[in-house]
């Protein structure tokens, strides 16, 4: 197991760690184990992030909502250590329940679908894109596979994200904004986000509207940029977190 450190959040810590576990037919299989330790953390859940050259995307997702069930029975201990042993010793189970579900037919819903109550919403900014096509289509990559629908806005210099899912797929949707190298710093070399806020973050409403799809828009003026968050029913966010961005 190699641990590649430790990343400092302002809410809390980032562990990305790289090991190994026995799959289906007894071969290794590479894992790449995010944990987002919250400020509150072990009282509070960590985010959690799965990836696997291996595996396919819904694979990863049955491995994460394994682990956050192994969490929530460590609440309140120290548990990193004790979730990637874990994964290290029940892949091949996790897999091969998933292959049986697969060719019976069946379909389960997500633990995590209804842990936190429903939909959320998380609005975010970026400072910058550098290498604008390629983080795009990296972003719009990552909403599809965690099934997060929304917008990514751009309207002159500002750049902001709107993201509605689950919140632990939101959650999982930050730590690959934070660890993974999606942008290209001044001399050309490729880099972390590390200029990114979290504007708002809550639990979607009756009178929000429910984004079908994640799409990417640019806007002209901030009026265009406030009729959509008013379209959408998000007058109050808008008027919060976006209209000082540009006072």
């Amino acid at each position: 197991m190699i641990i590649f450190g430790c990343l400092p959040e302002t809410d809390g810590a980032v562990f990305r760690i790289h090991t190994t576990a026995e799959g289906l037919a007894g071969e290794d299989v590479p894992l790449e184990l995010a944990f987002h330790l919250p400020a509150g953390y072990p009282s509070c859940l960590p985010g959690i992030s799965v990836n696997s050259e291996r595996l396919t995307r819904a694979q990863c997702v049955t491995v994460k909502e394994k682990l956050l069930g192994e969490a929530r029975r460590l609440l309140s201990e120290p548990m990193v250590h004790e979730l990637v042993l874990w994964t290290q010793q029940n892949l091949r189970h996790i897999l091969s329940q998933t292959e049986t579900e697969s060719s019976n037919g069946t379909c389960t819903l997500p633990e995590s679908s209804t842990v936190d109550g429903g939909l959320w919403m998380t609005l975010l900014r970026l400072d910058h894109m550098r290498a604008r096509t390629k983080y795009v289509k990296v972003v719009e990559k990552w909403a599809s596979e965690l099934r997060l629908t929304g917008r990514l806005m751009f309207m002159g210099k500002m750049i902001l994200i709107l993201l509605q899912g689950d919140r632990s797929n939101i959650k999982e949707y930050l730590i690959l904004q934070k660890t993974s190298k999606v942008d290209v710093d001044s001399s050309g070399k490729k880099c972390k986000e590390k200029m990114i806020s979290v504007l708002s973050e809550t639990k979607v409403q009756t009178e929000h509207k429910r984004f079908l799809a994640f799409e990417v828009k640019e806007y002209s003026t901030l009026e265009e940029l406030q009729k959509e968050f008013e379209t959408a029913g998000l007058q109050e966010l808008f008027s919060e977190c976006v209209l000082g961005l540009v006072k």
